[in-house]
């Protein structure tokens, strides 16, 4: 018989797994201990009970819709929440009206916006002024750069906290409490090998919501004798981890498999694969902005200098599909995932601004040399700022062989280009400029 099908109608009728699993209380949460642990910044506000308005970012399956209820329920506030896919200014009015009467009535009122991104200016707009006053608290969750998807004046009158992917130690004390403490599950001898559950938490990637219902799909997916113990395979958790929804849901885990595996086309210079699955999104109703910031990103870390005409394709593609809008957006956005995915390739500019922050963050705040220093002033001029210093321009080609970092500072090479592109010919010329670093045989 199924895992399920004995189940009393109670049970038939419990939500799923990741909603069961989904804890009450601050004390109850795993992971985001930076903003959850004793003393820090949530824990602190809601055992002092100041609760203020903010923006949770974070990716799928961290904890955000969840801390959103456990703050909800800890200070006993009328709770509305909304999806910005679907609500409009009408519905946002709708919740201010209620705050106002709540407010006269000393009632808190928490307003909860899902993938508040999608939320565009007026929505926005409408909110400005009864979270200014105080007349509700706004919790807004979303997986995007709140700094370029909400606008500045709602922005600064919340606190960003930022969410990170949960860690293999949060995911297995989650998988764990789901095995002993869950209505239905404590209720079967499960048993998974050492190997399954390392395999399960690595493929989840951070995800909590993926994890358990990775782990619930398998269940579903076994056929079980009374009485006989539960063993859930690696076989089975592979195979429950392929299982996908049939309708495209842009917040859950199959949209983030598709971007990625969109992304990773286009970095492999496959234009067919890509355009492939930029079809699959664009039929299934996916924000044609949210693929165009991508692509903004990837023409600078996977492309680069190796053809720097691509940023500035990508960046009036993402401007052309903000002025269009669709139907006629996915034109442009088919013509720039061409041009990306048959572009050139090399992170090298990427990779060099993650060996200076390393370089950096593994010293002490380095001493500008006074040569490189401005001398706006006298006094400035009289402590040498700026003295010696070599014009490029007053030498031939535009160059002069200096040193241009921290006295004593030796340069281990950040910036390696690859023979791809353009950037082939930028080697070339920083070979010929600085042939100590960029000697042929420095090549990396």
């Amino acid at each position: 018989m199924d895992l399920f099908e004995k189940q009393s109608d109670r049970n038939h009728l419990l939500p799923p797994l990741a909603e069961r699993m989904r804890p009450l209380k601050i004390e109850g949460f795993i992971g985001q201990e930076h903003l959850t642990a004793k003393g820090k910044i949530l824990q602190r506000s809601l055992e002092e009970g100041k609760i203020f308005s903010m923006i949770l970012w974070g990716p799928p399956g961290s904890g955000k819709t969840t801390l959103a209820k456990i703050i909800a329920n800890r200070v006993k506030a009328q709770f509305f929440q909304i999806s910005a896919v679907s609500a409009g200014v009408k519905d946002i009015r709708s919740v201010i009206k209620h705050a106002e009467d709540n407010h006269r009535k000393g009632i808190t009122t928490i307003l909860f916006i899902d993938e508040i991104h999608r939320f565009n200016k007026a929505q926005q707009d409408a909110l400005l002024q009864v979270v200014e006053k105080g007349l509700l608290i706004l919790i807004g969750v979303t997986t995007e750069n709140p700094s370029f998807e909400v606008i500045s004046p709602l922005l600064s009158r919340c606190r960003v906290l930022k969410l990170y992917p949960l860690s293999s130690e949060n995911l297995t004390q989650i998988l764990n409490s789901a095995l002993t403490e869950d209505i239905i599950l404590n209720q079967y001898p499960i048993q998974l090998n050492q190997q399954t559950r390392d395999y399960l938490i690595r493929s989840v990637n951070g995800d909590a919501r993926k994890l358990l219902n990775a782990l619930e799909i398998s269940l579903q997916l076994l056929k079980i004798e009374k009485g006989e113990p539960v063993k859930i395979t690696l076989e089975l958790i592979k195979e429950a981890l392929q299982q996908r929804h049939l309708l495209y849901d842009k917040k859950g885990d199959y949209h983030y498999d598709v971007i990625s595996a969109f992304i990773k086309s286009v970095r492999g210079s496959d234009p067919d694969a890509a355009v492939y699955w930029l079809a699959v999104m664009i039929e299934n109703g996916e924000d044609p902005l949210f693929v165009a910031r991508r692509l903004v990103i990837l023409a600078s870390e996977d492309i680069g200098n190796a053809s720097p005409l691509a940023l500035t394709v990508a960046t009036s593609g993402f401007q052309a599909v903000h002025s269009v809008g669709m139907p006629e957006a996915a034109i442009i956005l088919a013509q720039v995932t061409t041009y990306l995915a048959a572009s050139p390739k090399s992170n090298a500019a990427y990779l060099s601004l993650e060996n200076a922050l390393a370089a950096i963050k593994s010293g002490e705040l380095p001493d500008v040399p006074l040569h490189l220093r401005n001398a706006p002033t006298g006094l400035m001029r009289a402590l040498n700022y700026g003295k010696d210093y070599s014009y490029p321009h007053n030498h031939p080609d535009g160059f002069v062989h200096e040193n241009y970092f921290p006295v004593s500072f030796e340069n281990p090479g950040f910036y390696f280009p690859k023979d791809s592109g353009v950037e082939k010919f930028i080697r070339q010329r920083l070979e010929k400029l600085w042939p100590e670093r960029y000697s042929p045989r420095k090549k990396k």
